[in-house]
């Protein structure tokens, strides 16, 4: 099983209010420079706040939610420091609650 550390916050606030597209491409970039694998993913309405251990966060988040999710929980510790209104927290992946850590319920067309 591997560690999952997040941010969550609504898509409003992440996405419109605060230029994470910004600060996702910077950080893209600096990886690719150090020729160093992504370790973190945007995903939209995360299917992980669906097991029950997760039923009292997702009732603080406003939806629909966002979540930035990274193996390396120093750029998460940094993300939340940068960013106020976001609940972080970690799980493990995959188990019997959460089968996928990156899966999504939302429907892209």
């Amino acid at each position: 099983m591997q560690t999952y550390y997040y941010i969550l916050a609504s898509q409003r606030f992440l996405i419109q209010e605060e230029p994470i597209e910004e600060v996702l491409k910077e950080r893209t970039r600096y990886y690719h420079e150090q020729e160093k694998q992504i370790d973190f993913w945007l995903v939209q309405q995360p299917a992980f706040l669906e097991a029950p251990q997760f039923a009292e966060i997702k009732a603080k988040c406003p939806q629909p939610a966002v979540a930035i999710i990274s193996t390396n929980s120093q750029f998460i510790t940094w993300l939340k420091l940068r960013l106020e209104y976001v609940i972080t927290g970690e799980f493990q992946a995959p188990s019997e609650a959460i089968a996928d850590a990156l899966a999504s319920l939302s429907t892209v067309s």
